[in-house]
């Protein structure tokens, strides 16, 4: 997958560009669905601000949150994709720095390893996974999220699976 980034308010703390590909990576080895060469997909590192008023637009909530995800493709459509052809929009990201930052402090780990995790979360999303459909959804994307974040060598982030095998 080729993705489109743009950095705009975050520190130049970590390389945002190069953790986007390595989640982009860790995700398509997870749902290889992913990993067609055609796939494109925009990620935004923007402000609280930015993302309030995209989730206020898109979703009609006005507040902001961590990660918005905006697929372009249907699950059916981006499971028929033949890897030959042109390029085709996976969808769009957007991540809030307060947000993000505030949630990594609440957690008592690293900005860049929460990052990570909603990078996954989100390509994920685009993937056409969605924990708010049913439980059992749920768990089928959290298992795919710790399967990724173990790849980046980082733990379970909902705390309650490190010490299980994962299939």
């Amino acid at each position: 997958m080729d993705l489109d980034i743009e950095i705009d308010g975050w520190p130049g703390t970590c390389d945002w560009a190069d953790l986007s590909y390595r989640a982009a990576e860790a995700a398509e080895k997870v749902a290889p669905e992913l990993a067609n060469p055609r796939l494109t997909a925009s990620v935004l590192f923007t402000l609280d601000e930015d993302v309030q008023r995209l989730n206020r637009e898109w979703r009609t909530k006005d507040k902001p949150t961590n990660v918005l995800s905006f697929p372009m493709l249907l699950r059916d459509e981006l499971t028929g994709l033949a890897p030959e052809g042109g390029p085709e929009m996976l969808g769009d990201l957007a991540l809030a720095w307060e947000t993000c930052r505030r949630e990594a402090a609440e957690k008592g780990i690293a900005v860049e390893d929460h990052t990570a995790h909603l990078l996954v979360h989100g390509f994920l999303h685009l993937a056409g996974y969605d924990h708010e459909i049913s439980d059992r959804d749920a768990d089928a994307m959290e298992a795919l999220e710790i399967k990724a974040l173990a790849i980046l060598g980082l733990p379970d982030p909902y705390g309650d699976r490190d010490n299980q095998e994962h299939a």
